[in-house]
Order: C-alpha cells, then sequence, then structure tokens
C-alpha cells in the first residue's frame, strides 16, 4: 500500500491524496485509504441520520483547509509546506471544523461561507501555536479546531444569520445530572457504545461510523488501532464506574478524546513498549476525567468540548519528556509518514 502510495505520490492523483491524507491525520495517520474509510464513516453517518450536510460540511472544510495551506506556502519554508500539504497536515483541523459546525448550526448560505472562512482560519492558527509550542518541543494537536470552532459557534449566538441547530443550551453545571438515564449493560448495547467512542471524533453517532474507523486505522497503523479500542474501551469502563451522564455514555462522548490521547501516546509520540503502555494508559484516564470537568466548565456558556480534553491531557504527558522510547533528544513538535512509529 505504501509503494503504491509513493508511485502516485507526484502524478495527478497526487492532490487527492493528500485530501485524503488530511482526513487521516484527524487520528495521526497519513494514509489515502485510512482517508477514504474515515470519509465513508462520516457518509455513513450523516445519510443514516438524515443531515447529509454534515458530510459535505467535512468535505467542504478539508478542501478549504488544504487549499488555504497550498496559498499560504509561499514563503521561504515553501518545500516543507508543500511536504505538509502531501502529508494531509493542512486539512485535519479544517475537516473537523466542517464537521462541527455542520452538527451545531443549521445549514444557511451564511453558515457555509463561515464553514470556509473557519476550515481555512485553521490553517493559520495552526501555523501560529506551532511557532509558539516549538521551544517546548510539542504540537498543537487539534486544538486550532477546538479555537477556530468555540470563538464561531459563541459569536453564532448574537448572529441570526447562523442560526443553531445543536448547540447546547447555557445551563447551571448542579443541572446536568440530575436525571441521568440509566445505559444498558448487556454485551451488545455496550459494544455500540464502545465503537461510537470512535465514531464521536468526527462528531458521528454510529457504531458503523466507528467500526469504519477502526479499520482504517488498522489498514494503516495496528498499535494506533489497538489503543483506539482500549481507550474506547476504557473511558467507556470508566464513565459506568464513576456514573456518567447515561445518554453521553450511551452516545460514546466520554470517549472520543481519549481515543486521540490513546493514539497519540501510545503509538505515534512514544514508542510501542510496556513502559510507554503504562503512561499511555494513565493518559487515558487522566482525559477521561478531563473531558469531564471541561463538561461541566462549559456548560454555562453552552459550548462542547469537542477534542479540548485530547490536547490538554496530551501535552501535560508530552511536557515531561520521559524517555520511553530510549530517545534523549524526543521532540513532540511535529508528526509525519517519516515519524511513523516502529511496529516490532
Amino acid at each position: 500500500m505504501e509503494k503504491s502510495e509513493k508511485r502516485t505520490e507526484c502524478g495527478a492523483l497526487a492532490p487527492v491524496r493528500g485530501l485524503l491524507r488530511g482526513a487521516g491525520q484527524v487520528m495521526f495517520q497519513p494514509s489515502g485509504w485510512t482517508g477514504l474509510l474515515f470519509l465513508a464513516g462520516i457518509f455513513w453517518s450523516a445519510w443514516s441520520s438524515g443531515r447529509m450536510a454534515v458530510a459535505w460540511g467535512a468535505v467542504a472544510g478539508l478542501a478549504a483547509a488544504t487549499l488555504t495551506g497550498r496559498c499560504l506556502c509561499l514563503n521561504r519554508e515553501e518545500r516543507k509546506g508543500e511536504k505538509e500539504g502531501m502529508e494531509g497536515l493542512w486539512g485535519f483541523n479544517g475537516i473537523l471544523v466542517g464537521c462541527a459546525l455542520m452538527t451545531f448550526l443549521k445549514s444557511t448560505p451564511l453558515t457555509w461561507a463561515v464553514l470556509f472562512f473557519g476550515a481555512a482560519a485553521s490553517v493559520w492558527v495552526r501555523t501560529g501555536l506551532n511557532r509558539v509550542m516549538a521551544p517546548w518541543r510539542i504540537n498543537s494537536l487539534t486544538m486550532p479546531f477546538v479555537l477556530t470552532t468555540w470563538l464561531l459557534l459563541s459569536a453564532a449566538r448574537a448572529l441570526n444569520g447562523v442560526p443553531a441547530a445543536e448547540l447546547p443550551q447555557p445551563e447551571l453545571p448542579a443541572a446536568l445530572l440530575s436525571s441521568s438515564p440509566s445505559v444498558d449493560t448487556d454485551f451488545l448495547p455496550l459494544a455500540v457504545c464502545w465503537l461510537k467512542g470512535l465514531s464521536q471524533v468526527f462528531l458521528c453517532n454510529s457504531w458503523v461510523a466507528g467500526l469504519l474507523f477502526l479499520i482504517g486505522l488498522a489498514l494503516c497503523n495496528g498499535w494506533s488501532a489497538l489503543w483506539s479500542a482500549v481507550a474506547s474501551a476504557l473511558s467507556l469502563a470508566l464513565a459506568l464506574l464513576f456514573g456518567g451522564e447515561g445518554s453521553s455514555v450511551a452516545a460514546g462522548l466520554y470517549g472520543f478524546s481519549p481515543v486521540l490521547t490513546g493514539i497519540a501516546l501510545g503509538s505515534i509520540f512514544y514508542r510501542p513498549s510496556w513502559r510507554s503502555a503504562l503512561w499511555t494508559v494513565a493518559g487515558i484516564v487522566f482525559t477521561f476525567f478531563t473531558q469531564a470537568a471541561l463538561n461541566v466548565w462549559l456548560a454555562p456558556v453552552g459550548l462542547p468540548a469537542l477534542t479540548a480534553p485530547f490536547c490538554i491531557a496530551t501535552w501535560l504527558f508530552l511536557l515531561p519528556m520521559l524517555p520511553l522510547d530510549k530517545d534523549p533528544e524526543t521532540d513532540h513538535s511535529a508528526w509525519s509518514a517519516a515519524h511513523k512509529p516502529h511496529l516490532g
């Protein structure tokens, strides 16, 4: 598969492959095939829920961000920027912006204009954050998506031209768990919740999408697939143990940020080993509690946590620069095809 991708790298399919890799890079996978399966999962979820605007928003955000990255590449780092474009690193925040805005806002012409602008903005927000974070040797991850989307969703409350559809209503945290429904703990319902933990990375509430995402991960990186499965299962177990809000547990809303943390720590930024595995499990647990905390903190302003728990927890677990990969010069400021972990 990798040889086939290399042969077409400079051909007519290169722009398409760069777009697909942008979808794959949401979960750190520089693979066009993985990105294609991710998009298939998004389209399935959107079709099954009757909200195709979410799927087309994902495509629009991916395209807008990738095109913006190519246009902004006209500087002294042009060759480096072109390489980032081929690996999909321009587009992964944009596709998430597209999914989020079409999930929480109504589809209007002005909403689509805001989507294109927000997806494009995520590219220069990422560039700026990466420059700021470079001395700390960490990466902005999906925080450009989070910051851009938070600002646009907040602005939507004051602008009638971009009306809200599913945006949470502001409420005091004391009301969150006042009437929490129970969760069916039979095997099949739990398996559905487990897969939805993966699907919610792209704001999809579909176990089929979660299964497609898991297959896409396995095609590119077996360790990433394993850790995504472990992270979703562990976060589900913690949510049941600590009595998380029932509808959120059933929809997989406690799982998506731990899934990203599990992939990042367990298979991307540290080499797989028993020591990094223990560190990754700790990071997953920490992300779960960060998710719950941010749900409460953001409830009064009516904003979703998005992937902020993943970013915060992963930064805190990368900043110690532990030599878990036996490399004292570990640099977590970037990831790419050239930084794929050893699977041996």
